[in-house]
């Protein structure tokens, strides 16, 4: 995520808090309606529906709508404990695809969880749920910890 420098003196999740409460967007949000709605240490959660904007050519929702959540809830669980100067980058995202979604499906959750965290690597898992609680999909992520402010997220 990006963060403005006006917050870069704050720990990720200070930074995370501080986004959800100005109620801002990053431009993926925007661009596919989903919402960081929860965050605590080590912990995020996101909150969309999927729309027309994220069928393919067979009338169901793409894998990488599935894919963008998850990939969003590790990357901010591992933001959420990160210092102030550090920075992260996704090394691998592995997506289980378990149930299709469509314009049925309704609203979609997806929850982020760090599995373990050291100086440069964090592994985390994530689940995508919908509203009557079915598993949509699940990952895996590796995520590289990174010094300083070159990171993209």
């Amino acid at each position: 995520m990006n963060i403005s420098a006006s917050h870069a003196h704050l720990s990720g999740l200070e930074q995370l808090r501080a986004m959800i409460a100005s109620g801002r967007r990053v431009p993926i949000s925007e661009t596919l309606d989903f919402d960081l709605v929860e965050i605590e240490e080590g912990r995020a959660v996101f909150r969309g529906v999927p729309g027309p904007a994220t069928y393919n050519p067979i009338g169901s929702v793409h894998g990488g709508y599935a894919a963008t959540l998850l990939d969003s809830a590790c990357g901010c669980a591992v933001h959420s404990r990160l210092s102030a100067g550090q920075a992260y980058t996704t090394l691998e995202l592995k997506v289980a695809y378990h149930r299709g979604m469509n314009k049925d499906t309704g609203p979609v959750t997806a929850e982020g969880r760090v599995l373990s965290m050291g100086r440069r690597a964090a592994f985390v898992e994530a689940k995508l749920h919908d509203a009557r609680g079915r598993l949509l999909a699940s990952a895996s992520s590796t995520l590289l910890i990174m010094q300083g402010e070159s990171a993209g997220g």
